[in-house]
């Protein structure tokens, strides 16, 4: 049986990238008390929490993999996990840029990726590819409200420019924040379709709940480099 964050709607198994272009990058302390605010009334829907378990049982199984790739790229071992999730649905022979098979470099955006070695390419080294092209070794706020910012980011801010807004399913699918809308291609956005994968801060605060995880402080203003967008 397939663990949620399986099952993406796109062909190879990742969640579409939102479509952000001419949107000014946000500024985490713009974001701060909406994630706070949002993250204590995430968990997941009643029929989903099962689900969910499951999920978190399977990231937690893998911790050492996600802790290699983590050293490597100098940020939080749960950080890598959830991406994973998110990109290549918790598979080991996906890169974690976008999900592309691990067998050549990356064809969608980042396209070409890792740019030395051959394949097939270790998942560890890989990974730890998409984190430092991202520069999140060099990102400082690993708090809830840093994470959840660089998770958001690494879908694409396109949700926020929508007209209405809709909350991001990357980060709240399952959850009582979110009930439809969102990109079913690169770019590509349909108001009536739902996301069946679960959401990354909803598995989040699964892992928190389970003691897995301890999320740091807010590091200070000075320490933050510039946000990133999605890829």
């Amino acid at each position: 049986m397939l663990l949620p964050c399986y099952r993406l709607r796109s062909a190879r198994g990742r969640q579409p990238a939102c479509d952000d272009s001419g949107m000014p990058a946000p500024k985490l302390d713009d974001l701060r008390a909406e994630y706070e605010r949002m993250f204590e009334n995430c968990d997941p829907r009643r029929e989903r929490a099962a689900e969910v378990n499951r999920t978190v049982s399977a990231i937690n199984a893998n911790r050492p993999r996600y802790e290699t790739a983590a050293r490597e790229a100098k940020v939080p071992w749960h950080f890598v996990a959830l991406v994973h999730c998110m990109e290549a649905g918790l598979k080991f022979d996906r890169h974690l840029h976008n999900g592309d098979p691990l067998t050549a470099r990356t064809v969608r955006i980042p396209a070409g990726r890792p740019l030395t070695g051959e394949p097939p390419f270790p998942w560890e080294a890989s990974a730890a590819d998409a984190l430092r092209l991202r520069k999140l070794d060099k990102w400082a706020d690993w708090s809830l409200a840093g994470t959840l910012f660089q998770l958001e980011g690494y879908n694409g801010w396109g949700y926020r420019l929508r007209k209405p807004s809709t909350v991001s399913p990357y980060l709240w699918s399952y959850s009582g924040h979110y009930s439809k809308g969102k990109f079913t291609g690169d770019g590509k956005f349909d108001a009536e379709a739902i996301s069946l994968q679960c959401g990354a801060a909803v598995l989040l605060r699964e892992l928190v709940r389970r003691g897995a995880v301890t999320l740091a402080p807010p590091a200070s203003e000075a320490s933050r480099p510039g946000p990133v967008r999605g890829g």
